[in-house]
């Protein structure tokens, strides 16, 4: 079931915005439910943190908060929830170019001026999740995500050739087939994180054996399926051996 988070100031908007999506939910049948509705942006996050299934965000942009606006709240639900979907109903409309300057990858930007307009672009944003949701089950590819810069990304696995230790301590790079990334992080986790797909073939690099075209036995190197090579280890040669990646 997707949850759903609700945060505005106002009592009287925050209730007509539950009392939709709970009529949508009930209407259409979704797998979703409310988890929250708050008033306060930390109650948003104190109950996100207790509940770390991907959700669903509707957020007020002028929180009246001394540490947090719509937008900050949005970062910080990014860091905790990367693929989650933000949506902001609030009275500005003159500030939605603001979610592009944050680079939230908000899903929708709902003006409150109308309440029949409000109420069908919520209902929209819900039909919306739940089409991309049904699209993201039909794709079996399994997604890397990682923060690079003030963006989060999603990297399809199968994309990804090898990380590399980058020259600077806790520095890692990506090299993918369409792109590189370079991004904080550790060879250790990674392997951890990623299993069996991932073979640590060096001290340096960790390769997805999937995308190993061949081994030069030779130079001990390993190259991949765009040609781009990494070195291997003498002890990860029979690994690679066994694997039939020769």
């Amino acid at each position: 079931m997707v949850p759903i988070y609700l945060c505005d100031d106002e009592p009287g908007i925050r209730r007509a915005i539950r009392r939709e999506i709970e009529k949508e939910i009930l209407i259409s049948g979704y797998d979703m439910e409310i988890a929250a509705e708050c008033a306060a942006p930390e109650d948003v996050l104190s109950s996100l943190q207790n509940n770390r299934r991907r959700g669903i965000y509707f957020l007020d942009v002028d929180l009246k908060n001394e540490r947090y606006t719509g937008f900050t709240l949005g970062q910080a639900i990014r860091r905790e929830d990367p693929r989650g979907f933000l949506i902001y109903v609030t009275a500005f409309r003159e500030l939605a170019f603001e979610t592009f300057r944050y680079q939230l990858e908000a899903l929708d930007y709902i003006v409150k001026d109308d309440p029949e307009e409000m109420f069908a672009g919520i209902r929209r944003c819900l039909a919306s999740v739940v089409e991309r949701l049904q699209s993201e089950k039909e794709d079996s590819r399994k997604y890397f995500t990682v923060k690079f810069m003030d963006t989060v990304r999603h990297i399809p696995i199968d994309d990804i050739l090898f990380f590399e230790t980058g020259a600077k301590s806790h520095r890692i790079i990506l090299h993918g087939l369409k792109e590189r990334l370079d991004f904080t992080g550790s060879i250790q986790e990674l392997q951890q994180d990623l299993g069996q797909q991932f073979l640590r073939i060096h001290r340096a690099y960790l390769a997805n054996v999937n995308q190993i075209k061949y081994l030069d036995v030779k130079e001990r190197k390993v190259i991949f399926s765009n040609g781009e090579a990494c070195w291997f280890s003498r002890k990860a040669k029979q690994e690679l051996l066994r694997l039939n990646t020769v």
